[in-house]
């Protein structure tokens, strides 16, 4: 009888075999919220992105060399702009007083 009662005890699986417990419930549950917080605000970011990345102002690459001699030299505009501006930077302006009694800066007195 002993070895009956061991096969018999041997074929039972225990009981919380094939059942999830609600740690595992709270698990999936998490997983899923946060799965669906990553898809809006992917959503969120890919609506941000332009439809194409192409320049809006296309350069024309001219197709001979006497295309490239017609028209104003690249960056010239820029170079008229520059030289009618006024200087950003100016030389510094000497505030002492001269040798010949002319006035300067009174801190320097």
């Amino acid at each position: 009888m002993t070895t009956l009662t061991v096969l018999a005890a041997g074929e039972q699986l225990p009981e919380d075999v094939g059942k999830s417990g609600p740690l595992g419930l709270l698990l999936i549950v998490v997983l899923l919220i946060a799965t669906a917080l990553l898809v809006r605000s992917m959503s969120k970011h890919l609506k941000k992105v332009p439809r194409s990345f192409d320049p809006e102002d296309r350069v024309e690459i001219p197709d001979t060399p006497a295309e490239l001699l017609e028209g104003p030299a690249p960056g010239e505009d820029l170079l008229d702009t520059l030289r009618r501006a006024p200087r950003a930077i100016e030389p510094p302006r000497s505030e002492r007083p001269r040798s010949d009694g002319a006035a300067g800066d009174p801190r320097d007195r």
